[in-house]
């Protein structure tokens, strides 16, 4: 038989009633495959786990990630009883038990490497493995989690370890679509997404599949399907680009608010400073986005505007303000009332003029660009927050969305 992995969200396992529904699944499932079910902690349980540890100002340590891995426990615990109460052997299984061994960093490890034999041994006696998502272990013999939005990362990973038939990532929403249905209400189902696109969707804001495991998807060309636990409905299919009948010149409009817009002003224009202002932020863990320099009327200086995650905001003031000595610029700014907004579409590489229709449609709309980032196959543009929603709704209808 073939296997594949089922990975539920918070959503998904928040409560008896639900983990039942998710037994159902499973339970049909099997019919046809082997499984292993990934899930995550119960709506809510792991921002719950966080706000103890602020208390103790505890983070990236043991003890953080001994705290914050612990509602996985829980709703595996329960799926696993769930089952065998339908007649079905399973095991429920911690990180640890694979082992799936990480890297050293707590909060947000890499995983390193998988133990096939393992999960084979433990198929022997099993018809289902369910699996705590978000951990691991380290070389050490500590506990580590692999970061928010982990699950989605423990799902693929252990998918390409055991080679599976596909992934399927159960969420609240019953698929990927062309923007997001809360703003747009004609928004509308996509039926199959290429990894490059629905990675430009995740980093931009999308947030139905995390970065880093369509990025592992993409690396061992494993097939995911995002689906709803509530809907019987096919969901998306997330594949090669090799697998698109037809590119769309367009597939989605994406948008993110968590974005802060840092500008350093009167910096000399000389070879060098943007080196070092960027490894402050990279020695600092801070994510850059958008870059965007300009020359200064004097001819001299210059500024520069980058944009970081909000959270990062005031550690990157922080930063820049202790180096001024250093970079020896005249002031900076920030402002955290500003949004991205993305149009994404494979069919970007062969098409011309997507640009001038995205910015003619900001202009008709009074809507300033502050600052501009492009791929291959996407354009984002930063602009104040306020103009979000009529942004993502212009840009949906002027392209056929």
């Amino acid at each position: 038989m073939n296997t594949i992995v089922m990975k539920f969200g918070g959503t998904s396992v928040a409560g008896i009633e639900k983990i039942n529904n998710i037994a159902g699944i499973v339970s049909k499932e099997l019919k046809k495959n082997k499984i292993i079910v990934v899930l995550s902690a119960m709506a809510g349980e792991t921002n719950k786990l966080q706000g103890y540890l602020n208390q103790f100002k505890s983070s990236n340590s043991i003890e953080s990630d001994l705290v914050l891995t612990s509602g996985e426990q829980v709703t595996i615990g329960l799926l696993s009883a769930a089952l065998k109460n339908l007649g079905i052997k399973s095991i429920p299984l911690l990180g640890w038990q694979i082992p799936i061994i990480t890297d050293e960093n707590f909060e947000k490890a890499k995983i390193l490497k998988i133990d096939r034999k393992r999960i084979s041994e433990y198929f022997k006696d099993n018809d289902v493995i369910v699996l705590a998502g978000f951990q691991g272990i380290n070389l050490n013999g500590n506990i580590t989690s692999l970061g928010r939005g982990g699950s989605d990362t423990t799902a693929v990973a252990i998918a390409s370890a055991i080679k599976a038939e596909r992934c399927d990532i159960y969420t609240d929403v019953d698929g990927v679509y062309t923007t997001d249905p809360n703003i747009e209400k004609k928004a509308k189902k996509i039926n199959k997404v290429s990894y490059e696109e629905m990675l430009e969707m995740s980093s931009t804001g999308a947030k139905v599949l995390h970065t880093r495991s369509v990025e592992l998807a993409m690396k061992n060309n494993l097939t995911l399907q995002v689906l709803s636990s509530l809907t019987k409905k096919v969901g998306t299919f997330v594949v090669s680009e090799k697998e698109l009948i037809e590119k769309e010149i367009v597939s989605g409009v994406s948008y993110s608010k968590n974005e802060a817009k840092v500008t350093i002003s009167g910096i000399l224009d000389k070879p060098g400073i943007s080196a070092k202002i960027f490894s402050l932020m990279n020695e600092n863990n801070i994510n850059v986005d958008m870059i965007v320099q300009n020359i200064s009327q004097d001819g001299v200086s210059a500024n520069i505007t980058f944009t970081v995650n909000q959270k990062d905001c005031d550690l990157a003031n922080t930063v820049l303000d202790q180096s001024k000595d250093i970079l020896n610029y005249r002031s900076i700014s920030s402002d955290k009332n500003v949004a991205k907004i993305s149009v994404i579409g494979m069919g970007m590489m062969s098409q011309s003029g997507v640009a001038e229709k995205m910015f003619k449609t900001l202009a008709h709309n009074q809507i300033n660009i502050l600052a501009i980032s492009t791929s291959e196959i996407k354009i984002s543009v930063l602009i104040d927050k306020k103009h979000t929603n009529i942004a993502v709704k212009s840009l949906h209808e002027v392209y056929n969305l």
